[in-house]
């Protein structure tokens, strides 16, 4: 089984993946609420390895715009790359859990 990052290496790579654009602080942030508790030491080097790049190559990645070339086409990049990429249905489970949900009924009254 692999080995998992503990709390403080978690909150060190939290750190280190801080970004200037905020399209890929969502990427980033939205990998975290995903996978903190489970994050290897693998992924953490893939991910730091990622945070190397600049702000518009690091897009490029997440939006499929291009794919890992040289010292970035590793195991350990394209593998946080692919759950960074992956869309999160979280979301949609909660809401399925709901049940369906209700419009607000709205007043339409003639000017």
């Amino acid at each position: 089984m692999p080995a998992l990052i503990d709390e403080r290496a978690l909150s060190k790579l939290r750190w280190r993946c801080r970004r200037g654009l905020l399209e890929n602080d969502l990427f980033v942030e939205r990998f975290f609420d995903a996978h903190a508790g489970r994050i290897t030491e693998r992924q953490a080097a893939g991910m730091l390895a990622l945070m190397d790049l600049a702000d518009n190559d690091l897009l490029d990645l997440l939006l499929r715009r291009k794919e890992p070339e040289g010292e970035l086409a590793r195991d350990d990049v394209i593998e946080v790359l692919g759950l960074m990429r992956t869309p999160i249905r979280d979301e949609q489970v909660q809401r399925e859990d709901q049940g369906p949900t209700r419009a607000r009924p709205v007043e339409t009254r003639p000017a």
